[in-house]
């Protein structure tokens, strides 16, 4: 059994390929491990994933990409969790920019772009990733994510920033409270996953002239300071991965067509795309 995982700071999607049969999914919190120790990870699986690790002795290889894996000792604290409840299997770790782009660009060169809870961009050569300047996390950068777009929002509303329909809308839906936003983001763990919570609230509000403008805003934050950073970005394709990207393809689109951004893929999550170049990989050696 083979069994694949993409893992950003919310949410990881995982999928049980067993052969001459349909995959498995399961889903469970995000297992970043610039947030979470090795300990912290094994419980996690243990007690969100019970169904999945029943399968610990008939998984033979992992592969896994994840937010925050760019690093040696990052990769180790996620394979040293692995190796303790799947002890029979090859565990391959990588981050999820390099996963992304094996799920979008396949063998091809290109622009790898996520915009999810984070973002990040790196250039994918068709056998590696380059990740540059960029992924300075939810403090320092994380531009256009769930991240930048809750953040943007829970500070409008509390300085009072927001047109009062927008305003009321906000209050009514989230009732919070400047304390309560203090304890979330400064004494809590996950922050940058609590203002992310607040991005889909851009969807209701999209088409308001408030929310289109901060959509706009955003997207084109991530465009000038990610994508046009590469200087030949327009003789490549841009791929797109993550919530923020997928649910906003419209504004994504028409920002990049008058930028000389040409787009490739856009999904939402790159899990059944990965497993697919993951087979394809193995049936190809």
């Amino acid at each position: 059994m083979i069994l694949v995982a993409d893992s950003g700071s919310t949410k990881t999607d995982w999928l049980l390929k067993q052969p001459g049969h349909d995959a498995r999914a399961f889903r469970t919190p995000g297992l970043n491990p610039y947030f979470l120790t090795e300990k912290e990870i094994v419980k996690i699986l243990q007690e969100q994933a019970p169904d999945l690790i029943a399968f610990n002795l008939d998984v033979r290889e992992i592969y896994f990409f994840g937010a925050g894996c760019s690093s040696p000792d990052r990769h180790e604290i996620v394979s040293n969790a692995l190796s303790q409840l799947f002890t029979k299997a090859y565990i391959s770790v990588d981050s999820d920019l390099l996963g992304s782009a094996y799920a979008t660009c396949g063998h091809e060169k290109g622009l790898c772009c996520v915009l999810g809870t984070g973002s990040n961009i790196s250039f994918f050569d068709g056998e590696d990733i380059h990740s540059g300047k960029h992924g300075l996390g939810y403090i320092l950068g994380d531009e256009g994510s769930g991240t930048w777009f809750g953040k943007a929002l829970v500070t409008d509303f509390l300085y009072g920033l927001m047109p009062d329909s927008i305003y009321t809308l906000f209050n009514n839906t989230y009732q919070l409270t400047k304390e309560e936003v203090i304890k979330n983001v400064y004494q809590k763990p996950s922050a940058n996953s609590y203002l992310a919570s607040f991005a889909r609230f851009l969807n209701v509000i999209r088409k308001t002239e408030y929310g289109s403008a901060l959509i706009k805003r955003g997207l084109q934050d991530f465009i000038d300071t990610n994508i046009k950073s590469y200087p030949e970005y327009h003789t490549f394709k841009s791929h797109f991965v993550g919530s923020i990207a997928f649910v906003f393809t419209e504004e994504l689109t028409a920002l990049c067509e008058t930028q000389d951004i040409h787009i490739g893929k856009i999904i939402k999550q790159p899990i059944n795309d990965l497993l697919a170049f993951i087979l394809s990989r193995e049936e190809a050696l």
